[in-house]
């Protein structure tokens, strides 16, 4: 993967990987490509098209893992429905957008917003068809010290 448009010159690639499990891969990875924005960079199925482990990008920078839930097997990641993640949006307009691709495309639920914050922060909260949550915010994080 070609890091150099997700990361500058003092930011390395990723090296902490939020992961989850999903009951149906392919269409998770759907949702999460189509409707909330994320690139798929790699999907690695087995012999029956089962995606055994996934990686998608978020445009500006860190991704997340994912794969097909093997019940009894799959200790490795968050089980599907229980994952919560922030994601940062560098454009307050892109959270109207991903708003209303959510209200349009069916499936996921806008859980709260698109609202301000005290702190300065254009936010949406959403459910992905799987139970998932997902918070994104124009909020990029206090800066390190």
């Amino acid at each position: 993967m070609d890091t150099s448009s997700t990361t500058d010159a003092k930011t390395p690639p990723p090296q902490i990987w939020p992961t989850l499990a999903a009951r149906d891969a392919r269409a998770l990875m759907a949702f999460l490509t189509e409707v909330l924005g994320f690139v798929e960079v790699v999907a690695y199925a087995d012999d029956s098209g089962v995606v055994q482990h996934a990686e998608l990008a978020w445009p500006s920078g860190g991704g997340i893992m994912m794969g097909q839930q093997r019940p009894g097997t799959d200790v490795r990641a968050t089980a599907s429905g229980s994952f919560t993640a922030y994601v940062v949006v560098p454009d307050a307009a892109e959270i109207d957008a991903i708003a209303g691709r959510v209200r349009d495309h069916g499936g996921g639920e806008v859980t709260q917003g698109p609202y301000d914050t005290d702190y300065g922060s254009h936010d949406v909260a959403v459910r992905d068809p799987e139970g998932n949550h997902w918070q994104f915010g124009t909020y990029h994080g206090a800066p390190p010290p």
